[in-house]
């Protein structure tokens, strides 16, 4: 994607009924912007990606078969690929994997018109920024040990059940493990604040994700200036260095604002 002079034209995905496909939507974007010609999106074969123009803004779409359900890990990555790879060169406003209107009318109507004014705001918003995702996991004998060296009740029923069959000691084992559950829970806290902290002067805003994993220590999505990256990435080498042992440290990015917008 790159900025440029004169408006593009819409897409030729006008009718669902007419021939078999729908518009699938990826993101909104300056009206400003072109698509480089054989730019492929979801779908087998990957549509071609054009543009739906009104105003200040174009929507990003493809066609594809209206009858034929997406899904695939290729639909996925095509999807996250065009929305990053735009994301480095211009504003986007990123929309979740699988939003399909029926043709290049409905976005349009649907989409642009009734919502042109907040599409503009919220572009001007992320203008200029980036996201990362930082994602630190314990190392699990280095947590586990933390665990059994500061709570003595697990110490201790980690020594009563060693050696012994699962089927003897099943109260004990389901009570260690809901200590050690709590204990990772109250570290998981204390450290997500360790990034929060961290990361809070190099960066514009951050957000605190869901935990995927019972061993996560943090997942916290960052809007960094682009001209702040270096200092940003280097932030999170610090984190991961001040760690090492304890939590390893994973930085996924640059990538589209998939946090900090409404459509996301």
């Amino acid at each position: 994607m790159s900025p440029r002079g004169e408006a593009a034209r819409p897409a030729d995905t006008s009718s669902a009924d007419v021939n078999g496909t729908a518009s699938y939507v990826y993101g909104i974007v300056p009206v400003d912007v072109e698509v480089e010609p054989g730019t492929e999106g979801v779908g087998e074969p990957g549509g071609q990606v054009g543009l739906v123009t009104f105003g200040e803004i174009a929507a990003l779409v493809s066609d594809v078969r209206a009858d034929r359900p997406l899904g695939r890990p290729r639909d996925l990555r095509a999807h996250q690929t065009l929305l990053d790879q735009t994301a480095a060169e211009v504003p986007v406003l990123p929309f979740r994997f699988g939003a399909v209107l029926t043709g290049s009318d409905a976005v349009l109507e649907e989409l642009l018109k009734p919502y042109h004014d907040a599409f503009v705001d919220a572009l001007r918003e992320v203008e200029g920024r980036t996201q990362y995702v930082v994602n630190a996991r314990y190392d699990e004998r280095t947590i586990l040990r933390e665990v059994l060296e500061e709570n003595e009740e697990a110490a201790t029923l980690r020594d009563r059940i060693a050696g012994l069959p699962e089927d003897a000691t099943r109260n004990e084992r389901m009570r260690l493990g809901e200590i050690i559950e709590h204990a990772i829970a109250g570290k998981r806290e204390t450290d997500t604040a360790t990034v929060l902290e961290a990361l809070s002067d190099v960066c514009e805003q951050l957000v605190v994700r869901d935990v995927g994993h019972e061993r996560e220590a943090a997942h916290v999505a960052a809007l960094v200036e682009r001209d702040r990256q270096a200092e940003f990435e280097q932030a999170v080498d610090e984190l991961a260095r001040r760690w090492s042992g304890r939590v390893e440290v994973r930085l996924l990015g640059p990538m589209a604002p998939y946090d900090f917008v409404g459509t996301a």
